[in-house]
């Protein structure tokens, strides 16, 4: 297992048990520094609260105390994912099938720059998009982003 992946078996169960869900985990880098940023959500799709981020902060970075396995420091960040939260896993695609999107293109890809419309399959690495009744079909990497649109 790589980091990451030690960093959710390791995180997740102390987060679930504030009945919230985790939306992802990423370590980056900004400037010189190092952040650890924990998104997360209510399958129910309740809000998060202020509240929910700090007892979940306070549980997590006890445990990252306990298990030391981030050598380098770093800041430890948690929030709720968002409305527009970009999909980056297979398991967000899947469950956002049906949802209104937007994919904002790498550079020179397609004649557009971006793109909205309904999320209708994903397979294999390959998006398939409705817009006015068209069907678009992409390989997301050729995509910068796909996120769950709020605005359409």
């Amino acid at each position: 297992m790589n980091l990451l992946e030690n960093l959710r078996a390791s995180l997740e169960p102390i987060i679930l048990s504030f009945g919230v869900n985790v939306w992802d985990i990423v370590l980056e880098k900004e400037g010189k520094n190092k952040f650890l940023r924990i998104y997360i959500f209510r399958s129910s799709g309740a809000s998060i609260t202020l509240d929910d981020c700090e007892m979940v902060s306070k549980a997590v970075s006890k445990r990252l105390d306990d298990i030391d396995i981030i050598k380098s420091r770093y800041y430890l960040e948690v929030s709720s994912v968002g409305v527009g939260r970009k999909l980056t896993k297979e398991k967000h695609f899947l469950n956002s099938i049906g949802s209104k999107v937007y994919i904002k293109f790498k550079r020179h890809f397609t004649e557009f720059k971006n793109l909205k419309g309904v999320l209708k399959e994903y397979a294999l690495n390959k998006i398939k998009i409705e817009n006015k009744g068209e069907i678009f079909e992409f390989l997301l990497e050729n995509c910068s982003y796909v996120k769950l649109d709020d605005e359409m």
